[in-house]
């Protein structure tokens, strides 16, 4: 137990206090305890898992036995984590780009982007969507039976599918139920992290000209939106990836990848439930970066943010910054609080966070 030390004068009054109830007095009084932190990460070991220059894999999911990730043509590579094999397998044999999945249990989604868009569920297609404009961006699922995928405006909202029967069928909402889309409004399909979730709620990031969060608490069966402070204002500038670590503390990251080095307003976080947001780091690195994600365990302080151009850490909740690497990466999902998966092009690999030895 850490201990208080109080700035006054003992009187005979304090005196008959013993010990026991002087400490408890203290820890009620001024909350005596250590300052919440996250673990302190100086480095990162990258494992190479597969190596393919044609490879490109934005989309990866983890269970307790597999990763599996899905290539932009289509390609399924399951990982076992115990017996550290690979196998290949592909949902269909016409041609798709892929760019967001969903694993549940060990059943696999995979939404393709651009029009016609293909659903999967294992190797059976669920849904399709003929429209010019159309252009999946990301998918997740609240539990087994209920999931969302979201992508760029057809018409004048967000294109948002929702499925409540375990991805059998999936229902476009109509936009007269969504927040009406600001001209320009669209996504990133850089990552497959657009959608982030906790609980019965859901947070959507969008970007382009106009960079919000289309927010629902009840499995989108409702709907609100929040403005953002993030870059915004041009077709490559926003929101590229959000994560929520509860109901209260998220993070969002993104830039413009075609300024990759610029850092300012790029990142912002929220402690309300993403009602509102404030830029932090500002004018500090890193400059874009297409994911970032919370690091299991680490009280919504320590974040991990990944791009083409490397991986950076932060454990004071995104106001410092420290880079680990520069190998390059599209996306990661965290295993435990210290080792995750990243893909990227042309290669899938494993990484190993190493802690500073002092902390």
């Amino acid at each position: 137990m850490e201990l208080c030390i109080l700035n006054f004068k003992p009187r005979k009054f304090y005196m008959k206090f013993n010990s026991s109830l002087l400490i408890i007095f203290c820890l009620a009084l001024y909350g005596c305890k250590k300052p919440i932190s996250a673990p302190v990460f100086e480095g990162v070991f990258i494992s190479p898992i597969l190596e393919d220059s044609l490879l490109n894999i934005r989309a990866i999911e983890l269970n307790n036995k597999a990763l599996v990730a899905v290539s932009s043509v289509g390609d399924v590579y399951h990982y076992d984590l115990k017996m550290k094999t690979i196998t290949k397998n592909r949902f269909s044999q016409d041609t798709l780009n892929v760019r967001s999945m969903a694993l549940v249990g060990d059943t696999v989604f995979a939404l393709s982007i651009a029009s016609p868009a293909y659903l999967y569920k294992n190797s059976r297609l669920v849904y399709s969507e003929l429209d010019s404009a159309v252009f999946y961006d990301s998918m997740e699922f609240w539990n087994h039976q209920e999931g969302i995928a979201m992508g760029d405006p057809t018409d004048d909202c967000l294109s948002i599918l929702i499925t409540r029967d375990g991805g059998e069928h999936w229902h476009k909402i109509p936009c007269e139920q969504l927040p009406k889309a600001i001209e320009g409004e669209a996504a990133f399909a850089a990552s497959d992290t657009n959608i982030s979730i906790v609980g019965d709620q859901v947070w959507i990031a969008s970007g382009g000209m106009a960079s919000r969060v289309i927010y629902s608490s009840d499995k989108g069966r409702s709907w609100t939106v929040f403005d953002t402070p993030i870059v915004q204002g041009t077709p490559t500038t926003g929101m590229y990836s959000i994560d929520f670590y509860d109901d209260k503390n998220g993070f969002a990251i993104g830039g413009d990848y075609t300024k990759s080095k610029s850092n300012i307003k790029n990142k912002i976080k929220t402690v309300d439930g993403g009602q509102t947001w404030q830029v932090v780091g500002y004018e500090k690195n890193p400059g874009y970066r297409s994911c970032v994600q919370y690091v299991p365990n680490s009280n919504a302080m320590g974040l991990v943010a990944i791009g083409f151009e490397g991986i950076d850490y932060s454990f004071d909740g995104g106001i410092s910054w420290v880079s680990l690497s520069s190998e390059g990466f599209y996306t990661l999902r965290f295993l435990n609080d210290s080792t995750a998966f990243a893909a990227g092009k042309g290669r899938l690999a494993k990484l190993n966070f190493k802690l500073k030895k002092e902390y």
